[in-house]
């Protein structure tokens, strides 16, 4: 059962990151316009961030089993459709396939994973292996879709999902136990799932288009006028509708608010300090798609190494320190990443912050998810599937 939740989740993280360095060949091979290229990122973390609250819901509703299967299946396809692309808007909409399928796959995942390992020691080193390959496969996703582009093609950036796909099939086959949906009417709020995607997708895209038309802009302006006016609807919406997909009363309990703001930060500033080191080693210092992959390395094994030290460390003690401590690293980490010259390095400028910031990105993973997880087990309701349906995305990415 762990390996089908590792893999999947691997997959999901991998998928983040791994067009950043192919996004040169990319955008020769299929024309794409220099401010349009950075769509191939943003939509499949728009629609996956977008859509999770969502699948969350319909973890409940239709059970874990068949959830994760259907969209392991569907990003499966996506994955496919996009490495056979032949236009720029063909891969955008692979892409944003593959995101929502992964909105799927994601809080299913979770919601396996908190059921089958209960409270205690047993569940931190179970979020340890969830944390530890869902940052490390942001990490290794540099380093594939570099080795795969240079040494293959960038096609195969999207295709190297598909065996990913099939082991995870089997593995679920094999391991994870048939489930039954939750008890009770329910339905999926549709409505906020629309408001919510169409709300950070104008944010997202009031901001990338800020290089075109810069930030006093009416452009600009509307845009982010529109987004805010979207949320709001959809925090209004979320306190009508009889079964939410945020519970904003959680934001009270103070690890639920505070687990939160810590992953969008950490999250936010990882898969940026990607894409901008990935471009940086090659447009700047000149190096090949591998080695840029392949300078991405020492992160992914800090990561692992934060991970195994969290997990020995929080079966017997409070998060409280490793929280604090991991998070001064990450910041650190990632902080120096905003030193980068174009006189630099990959020794000077990347390799001490990706130590630095990994092994203090792994620290916190497994502890910040069962803290938050724990707290959002409400009294009179403590099954885990309430818990990870009610919680906000950050703590399921």
């Amino acid at each position: 059962m762990l390996t089908a939740v590792a893999v999947a989740q691997f997959m999901v993280a991998l998928d983040m990151a791994v067009v950043n360095v192919a996004l040169p060949a990319i955008g020769d091979a299929l024309r794409f316009a220099p401010l349009d290229l950075a769509w191939v990122v943003h939509i499949y973390a728009l629609t996956f961030g977008g859509f999770l609250l969502l699948g969350g819901k319909a973890c409940d509703l239709y059970g874990r089993r068949r959830l994760f299967t259907i969209g392991l299946v569907a990003f499966g396809i996506a994955s496919l459709a996009g490495g056979l692309a032949q236009a720029p808007w063909q891969l955008v909409a692979a892409r944003a396939a593959q995101g929502i399928a992964a909105a799927a796959v994601a809080p299913a995942a979770l919601a396996t994973l908190t059921t089958a390992f209960p409270e205690g020691p047993a569940r931190v080193r179970a979020l340890g292996v969830w944390g530890g390959v869902n940052a490390a496969g942001g990490a290794l996703g540099v380093l594939a879709g570099g080795l795969l582009t240079e040494y293959a093609d960038w096609r195969w950036v999207m295709l190297v999902n598909l065996p990913i796909v099939a082991v995870a099939l089997v593995a679920t086959a094999a391991g994870v136990p048939a489930d039954r949906p939750a008890d009770g009417p329910g339905r999926l709020d549709i409505a906020g799932a629309v408001l919510a995607t169409g709300g950070i997708g104008l944010l997202v895209t009031g901001i990338v288009r800020t290089d075109r038309f810069g930030w006093a802009s009416p452009e600009t302006g509307l845009t982010l006028l529109a987004a805010a006016a979207l949320l709001a609807s959809f925090a209004v919406v979320e306190r009508r509708v009889r079964t939410p997909l945020v519970r904003f009363g959680l934001l009270r309990n103070r690890w639920v608010l505070g687990g939160n703001l810590f992953v969008l930060c950490a999250a936010a500033g990882q898969f940026s300090a990607f894409y901008l080191v990935s471009l940086y080693l090659q447009r700047v210092l000149g190096l090949s798609a591998g080695a840029a992959g392949a300078a991405f390395v020492p992160f992914s094994l800090c990561v692992v190494a934060g991970t195994v030290v969290a997990t020995r460390v929080g079966a017997r003690r409070s998060p409280r320190p490793l929280l604090i401590g991991g998070g001064l690293l990450t910041a650190a980490g990632i902080g120096g990443f905003a030193l980068i010259s174009p006189g630099g390095s990959v020794l000077a400028d990347v390799l001490g912050p990706s130590i630095v910031g990994g092994f203090g990105l792994g620290l916190c993973l497994a502890p910040v998810a069962a803290a938050v997880l724990a707290a959002t087990v409400l009294p009179g309701r403590d099954h885990p599937k309430v818990a990870v349906r009610e919680n906000i995305p950050a703590a399921a990415q």
